[in-house]
């Protein structure tokens, strides 16, 4: 019997970014999951402040080349890779010179956030789907962590879904507290809306907020996890009314083995189901 593979796509990784909760989770749990006999991969993105040289990145041509269209704008998609080695895992980094070089994750020395965070969070989440597709490794759970991610269970099952490779596939979601105050770019839903999702898949983020995108990833998620102790009051009211299969908060010391025992649930409910 083959191992369950589970797809990580993370927001934040440490050693790569400083720690705090969520890019703990990134660095930790994959590991952990590896280590409890499930196959891994990771993905975040080469954000500018990554040191190449320290963590020795190195861009995989042949995943590199292609190009993805982001609000009708063609943007080269580059696929670095570099090693955990006390982890014996590797981490696969989403680049593009114009949403990925500075030198600052989400906003500037100013503290004012990039006006382009939602394209380049439409970037990541395709660049992450187009780069599993080109390794033909077939997930069967994508666990998705912070609001970077939070567009990729709805591209999963509208824009994908009649793919193959994610025939199968289940999507968990993570939700934390941490996310700029700020509101996302008016456009987002119509720079959405342009690859081809139907605009009621998406009318809750025509109020640009990152709340609202914490939203839309629990109403098409399969499974949401509650990765923060402490999350938006209409957040949590969207998670129960979804219900879904539901895992709540757990700490630093049980994390790892209830996500564990919590994805299992969740294949042994879809073996179940194709049966």
């Amino acid at each position: 019997m083959s191992k369950p593979r589970i797809l990580f796509v993370s927001q934040e990784i440490t050693p790569y970014l400083p720690e705090n909760q969520m890019s703990s989770v990134g660095r930790n749990l994959p590991q952990g999951i590896q280590e409890r006999g499930k196959e891994i991969r990771t993905f975040m993105p080469r954000f500018g402040v990554i040191n190449e040289r320290r963590h020795q990145l190195h861009e995989v041509i042949r995943l590199s080349g292609m190009n993805l269209v982001v609000n009708d704008f063609d943007h080269p998609l580059i696929i670095k890779v570099a090693s955990i080695q006390p982890a014996r895992m590797q981490v696969y980094f989403i680049d593009n010179e114009e949403f990925f070089h500075r030198k600052a994750t989400f906003q500037d020395k100013e503290g004012n956030f990039f006006d382009d965070n939602d394209e380049r969070s439409i970037f990541f989440v395709r660049g992450v789907l187009e780069t599993v597709k080109k390794l033909g490794w077939s997930p069967d759970i994508i666990h998705c962590h912070g609001w970077m991610t939070a567009l990729l269970p709805t591209y999963l099952k509208t824009v994908y879904k009649n793919d193959p490779l994610f025939n199968d596939t289940q999507v968990v979601y993570s939700v934390y507290d941490q996310h700029p105050e700020k509101k996302i770019d008016d456009e987002m839903i119509n720079k959405v809306k342009f690859d081809g999702i139907e605009h009621d898949e998406i009318s809750v983020i025509e109020k640009a907020e990152y709340n609202n995108l914490h939203k839309l990833a629990v109403s098409h998620a399969d499974a949401v996890i509650k990765g923060s102790e402490n999350v938006d009051k209409g957040v949590e009211k969207a998670i129960k009314e979804a219900d879904k299969p539901f895992l709540d908060y757990q700490d630093e010391e049980s994390y790892i083995d209830a996500y564990s025992e919590f994805y299992d649930k969740i294949l042994d409910e879809k073996s179940v189901l194709a049966d």
